[in-house]
């Protein structure tokens, strides 16, 4: 079958509907997964969990990706309308096979996909079964079986994945908070109002109706337009925080008591010690773009810090390779270790952040100040004719520095740092520096970027 090969990116498949992804490739897609899954587990009977968010193509994607893997001979529970934390939870609590969860996470309304994953919710990136799924669909060398498999349904897994979050918390120690919740009209309103019944929060709900035309922006906390909605209403409402879940609620940005961003790197540090006052001496994983304060919180608390590439199903490759307790990615991803897998967590994130922020008797604002030692320039994309090369001249322009070549490569200094890696599917170079002061930032920032597009 031909099937656009751009749509099997780097961590999952994402395409246009209909015109790159749709009930036809749905279908291929349900036997590619099926006969990987079965080559993998050769004899076994096989149930997958397959979940979906709330895109109007969705339902009619979901019924026809269902098809394919009971064709296969494989069994499918539907967990529905899920995010897709849920849909991870799902697969490891339950002891499912693997799954499939329908959504193109962030992406415009136009857009749809498949985030993949095997036994315990173990991810599956484009190295590890992606590109492989797409030689079988392209060479239609699916599994044949002399059975179609059955379809059932479970309903109510978040409330059994809030249950399960928050069962080893005191919630009574959260303070009365207020607290403004932007959903982006996502599936993140369902792990959000969930999470929130038990908690002593007021909480003040913007755009909570699921609505995959995503009518009033779009599900991207990572670009700043998408946040001005929940930091107006921090201010307006005199808030103790704010909340923005991605489109399929397994990325979350946090607004502070004063309407400003919260850097991913202070936040990621402070789960970070929090999980290793639960685990002590244990290790805690983070991407490679620059956030050396996540470094410093996690050494001082005694924690073994490991540097992944960048990637939600990397960290957790790395994760899992490691025995990590908790990772955190620049871009909201945050993992938490279980005995039935590794994977995003927002309900154990916000459960145990209120808790350690209602013991601090401080603001937000106030308990973030002293973690704000570096100055970051953000992610800066360059399209370069060719990026291996401009990777290659930026390593030689910089050979007197401390190099890492984990991603990209990473060039430390003693007073700023930088991370310069490709794009996986685009011709770009992303930038990200840090250093000590705003003034040697942005000069460094500028001579780096300088280099990168000349």
């Amino acid at each position: 079958m031909k099937v656009n090969p751009e749509i099997f990116k780097s961590y999952d498949i994402r395409g246009i509907y209909p015109k790159d992804l749709n009930e036809d490739v749905a279908r291929a897609f349900g036997r590619g997964y099926a006969t990987l899954i079965q080559g993998e587990n050769p004899g076994k009977k096989l149930t997958i969990v397959v979940g979906n968010d709330m895109r109007i193509s969705s339902p009619s994607v979901t019924k026809a990706l269902i098809e394919g893997l009971i064709a296969s001979g494989v069994d499918v529970v539907h967990v529905g309308m899920v995010t897709t934390p849920t849909f991870y939870f799902a697969v490891g609590f339950y002891g499912y096979d693997g799954g499939v969860q329908v959504s193109a996470s962030h992406n415009p309304k136009e857009w749809n996909g498949f985030k993949i994953v095997r036994a315990k919710a173990a991810p599956i990136s484009g190295e590890t079964g992606i590109q492989k799924i797409r030689e079988i669909i392209e060479k239609e060398d699916y599994v044949t079986s002399n059975r179609t498999g059955k379809l059932s349904e479970r309903a109510n897994v978040v409330e059994e994945a809030v249950k399960e979050m928050q069962k080893d918390y005191d919630i009574s120690k959260i303070k009365p908070f207020t607290i403004v919740v932007d959903a982006a009209n996502s599936v993140g309103a369902l792990d959000v109002e969930a999470m929130f019944k038990a908690l002593p929060c007021k909480i003040i709900k913007l755009n909570f109706k699921l609505d995959g035309t995503f009518p009033v922006h779009e599900a991207d906390p990572l670009k700043e337009e998408n946040l001005k909605l929940v930091q107006e209403a921090v201010l307006e409402h005199n808030a103790d925080l704010g909340i923005s879940p991605d489109g399929d609620g397994d990325r979350y940005f946090f607004v502070d008591n004063k309407g400003e961003l919260v850097r991913q790197e202070i936040l990621r540090g402070i789960m970070a010690q929090i999980a290793l006052e639960e685990h002590p001496g244990e290790t805690v994983c983070y991407d490679i773009r620059p956030g050396r304060i996540t470094r410093d919180m996690i050494e001082e608390a005694g924690g073994r810090a490991v540097v992944t590439p960048v990637g939600h199903s990397l960290i957790k490759g790395v994760m899992i390779k490691e025995n990590a307790v908790f990772g955190g990615e620049s871009s909201g991803h945050y993992f938490y270790r279980y005995p039935f897998g590794t994977f995003e967590s927002p309900i154990a994130l916000v459960t145990k952040f209120l808790i350690y922020l209602s013991q601090q008797n401080k603001s937000f604002s106030e308990v973030l100040k002293p973690y704000k030692k570096y100055v970051h320039s953000g992610e800066i994309n360059s399209e370069v004719s060719d990026v291996k090369n401009k990777i290659e001249e930026i390593k030689k322009a910089y050979d007197d520095g401390n190099q890492n070549y984990l991603d990209g490569v990473t060039v430390e200094y003693d007073d700023w740092w930088f991370n310069v890696r490709g794009s996986n599917t685009e011709p770009k170079i992303r930038l990200n520096l840090e250093a000590k002061t705003k003034e040697l930032m942005e000069e460094k920032r500028d001579e780096v970027l300088g280099l990168i597009r000349k």
